[in-house]
């Protein structure tokens, strides 16, 4: 069912993968220069478990900071409201990793604030009531960095829709089984394996796909 004719066309949010560094960097800049990503996120879980991760970590995302400043695209911090403050960028909080109004104290006002919120509602409806700039839900479908998390329905995702706060989706989502979410108005749809585990070569035709699905969006549905 289409919600309605004027849903937003949702946006490409891309979250690094754990490759090795000179690599995910030649694969950031493929999609980056596309045009067609609206918000990066900084996730490096395995790169934080070397001997001295933090200041690994540092000049990572440094480096991705700029190379995302080139672009004018908005970036995210994984997990770390510090190294957010360090940077001048985002955070993306999971539901242990820091409070949305100690990040909102830290960060500058115009710095996005993202929360998951799984399939909870009463989680969405916090993360709006403590101003988070965005909800994200999921997983949507099994997803191989995540492949435990429960799986989300259309009708939880209608519900978080609802809630008076931008919506993310985010979990196994391909730019395929993304059209079974076409019509809901969702702001973002992050992405992980479907773009950055794709050869250099394949990225920015991907992200092209990507925004083929998207324009789909509000067609009406045969």
């Amino acid at each position: 069912m289409i919600q309605s004719p004027t849903s937003p066309m949702p946006r490409l949010y891309l979250l690094t993968n754990d490759d090795e560094f000179a690599l995910l960097y030649q694969k950031l800049e493929a999609a980056l220069a596309t045009g067609l990503i609206a918000l990066l996120q900084v996730r490096r879980k395995q790169t934080l478990t070397l001997p001295d991760g933090e200041s690994i970590l540092y000049e990572e995302a440094l480096k991705i900071v700029n190379l995302a400043k080139a672009h004018n695209v908005a970036v995210v911090i994984n997990d770390d409201i510090d190294l957010a403050k360090k940077l001048g960028v985002g955070v993306h909080l999971g539901q242990t990793d820091g409070d949305i109004s100690d990040a909102k104290q830290q960060l500058a006002s115009d710095q996005i604030i993202g929360r998951t919120c799984h399939g909870d509602m009463d989680l969405v409806a916090e993360a709006k009531n403590d101003g988070a700039s965005y909800a994200a839900m999921g997983a949507v479908f099994t997803s191989t960095t995540k492949p435990n998390a429960d799986i989300v329905s259309r009708s939880q995702l209608m519900q978080g829709c609802q809630q008076g706060i931008a919506m993310c989706v985010i979990g196994g989502l391909t730019a395929e089984n993304v059209s079974e979410l076409v019509g809901l108005p969702i702001t973002y749809v992050a992405v992980v394996g479907d773009i950055m585990d794709l050869p250099i070569e394949r990225i920015a035709n991907r992200c092209q796909q990507w925004q083929q699905a998207f324009s789909n969006w509000n067609k009406p549905a045969l």
